[in-house]
């Protein structure tokens, strides 16, 4: 059994649906007042409401903030909010990210700075934002969700994505060092494939050759990251920085489709 979360204050950036909003959902239902950020004001206080009827009388807090990661003015807002509404910021899950896909041949400098500004930098400004907050408390998490598309895998089409979640490792791994004497841990989560809305809208074609390659033959659920953060969010991983927790039923693991012939 982990410590209690309970009255912590928790940060999810990009927590209107999908992973972020599972995050959300899950820490809030450990008694944790959770901050949703998303750039959609009206989609992050649904999910807020949702969590909250979710929970019902669980001792979690859910409400919601106006936030691109890509503005550095937004992201002081955020923690700003944060610390006005729960007391200050103990934990931190960078979540945030986009995914569109286009080939090299066609993919132009907007394309590419969109997904990178985003995706990294946001994570960049996200944290920096929280830094004072963090601080104060005498202890902190931060917690990135990266993907194993870029640090591990490569898919055509998201080679935008795959360099800005690649870059989000270099970054952990030196943040991880640097607040290490705040005694503020900072590790990523790499998802594999996870069924969201993001994921639904794919196509059931993409979803089921996505499937097959996975030796669990099935996509991992959002609550499958949720509680691998949950854990790195705890007191019980301290000790635990600068470190990568891959959670995608074992999908990077065959190498080559024959190893999953005789499953």
């Amino acid at each position: 059994m982990l410590t209690s979360l309970s009255g912590r204050s928790v940060i999810v950036t990009g927590a209107s649906k999908g992973i972020g909003k599972g995050i959300a959902r899950v820490f809030a239902s450990k008694g944790a007042k959770v901050l949703l950020a998303a750039r959609d004001l009206a989609q992050a206080e649904a999910a807020a409401a949702e969590i909250r009827a979710s929970i019902g009388g669980g001792g979690g807090i859910a409400s919601a903030v106006a936030a691109d990661v890509s503005s550095p003015e937004d992201c002081a807002r955020m923690a700003a909010a944060a610390d006005e509404r729960h007391g200050g910021i103990d934990i931190v899950c960078s979540n945030a990210g986009v995914f569109p896909a286009a080939r090299l041949g066609e993919m132009s400098v907007a394309d590419w700075d969109q997904v990178l500004d985003i995706n990294l930098k946001g994570t960049f400004l996200t944290v920096k934002a929280c830094l004072a907050g963090l601080k104060a408390r005498g202890k902190g998490r931060i917690i990135v969700t990266s993907s194993i598309t870029g640090p591990i895998t490569g898919y055509p089409g998201w080679s935008h994505y795959a360099a800005s979640k690649a870059g989000q490792l270099g970054f952990v791994r030196t943040a991880a060092i640097e607040l290490a004497p705040h005694n503020i841990t900072v590790n990523a989560v790499l998802p594999g494939n996870i069924f969201t809305e993001g994921m639904e809208a794919l196509g059931p074609e993409y979803i089921a050759r996505m499937t097959s390659a996975i030796p669990q033959r099935r996509l991992g659920s959002v609550e499958d990251i949720a509680y691998a953060a949950l854990f790195l969010a705890s007191d019980e991983a301290g000790y635990i920085t600068g470190q990568t927790i891959v959670v995608d039923g074992g999908q990077v693991l065959p190498e080559s489709p024959a190893a999953l012939e005789d499953l």
